[in-house]
């Protein structure tokens, strides 16, 4: 396990680095960013949106919480949504789960864990709507799997029902929401769902513009 002088360390060789291959590298990055992603991902360390996208700084926006939820109430989350859609003008934006999640297979047990217990409700709810599917698949790795994916498409709907998506859609048509699930057992992101403007959204949640 690294100490926090070793990350100190490492930072100024990864410096170094990037500025003997790249001389303008931190000057044009100071400059301001111009992302055409954001990444709404889970919080766990072992799924970095740049390393397994392969991209450098700059190339993503990221919000990151436990279970990569998309929760109505929670203004961190909103806030960099807004700012995104309406600033930075992304042009795709991903919620990004992975399988084995922590808070996915937290939700589905009924130990008190505390002041996260209000958190894992919102996935609680995620597997009271698909009870039925869930409840027929025996095997528990696979039952954790499966709320997992349905989990990602229910926060990419959860986005399609913001006023912030759909103000945009409205005006630029963009951007396009995805719903990708990483496997930790092969480093491979895989796509299970994607929306857009021209998608069917139940009318309870649309806005008028």
């Amino acid at each position: 396990m690294k100490s926090t002088n070793q990350l100190l360390l490492a930072n100024k060789a990864w410096a170094k680095e990037k500025v003997e291959t790249s001389p303008n590298f931190f000057t044009n990055l100071a400059k301001g960013q111009n992302p055409r992603f954001l990444w709404i991902g889970c919080s766990d360390s072992r799924v970095p949106a740049d390393q397994i996208t392969n991209t450098e700084p700059g190339e993503i926006f990221v919000h990151r919480n436990v279970a990569n939820m998309v929760v109505h109430t929670d203004l961190n989350l909103l806030s960099v949504l807004q700012y995104a859609v309406e600033v930075l003008k992304v042009e795709h934006v991903m919620v990004v789960g992975h399988y084995g999640c922590g808070g996915v297979l937290a939700s589905m047990q009924s130990q008190h864990l505390g002041l996260i217990n209000k958190w894992l409700r919102n996935i609680k709810e995620v597997y009271r709507l698909n009870r039925e599917e869930l409840d027929g698949i025996s095997d528990e790795v696979a039952r954790g799997n499966r709320l997992v994916e349905l989990n990602i498409v229910e926060q990419v709907f959860n986005l399609a029902k913001t006023s912030i998506i759909q103000k945009s859609w409205n005006t630029t048509h963009k951007p396009t929401i995805h719903g990708w699930v990483y496997g930790m057992e092969d480093g491979i992101l895989k796509e299970l769902v994607q929306m857009d403007n021209t998608s069917e959204l139940d009318p309870v949640f649309k806005f008028d513009f």
